[in-house]
């Protein structure tokens, strides 16, 4: 577990806000991002809020 949300260098699919998050809080990157792809099916800014992180996070050093 991180004390700082950032995405990783190595094992992200996309962008790595997924597993950013998993290492930040600890849980398995495959379940966040299993629960935001079916977040998608909701409506809401999901996709809004992936980009908005996407560009706000840092990548780890």
């Amino acid at each position: 577990m991180s004390d700082v949300l950032a995405r990783p260098r190595e094992g992200k699919m996309i962008a790595g806000v997924c597993a950013g998050i998993a290492n930040r809080f600890g849980w398995n990157a495959n379940t966040v991002r299993l629960v935001f792809v079916l977040s998608c099916l909701l409506p809401g800014p999901q996709f809004l809020a992936y980009i908005a992180l996407w560009i706000l996070m840092p990548k780890e050093r």
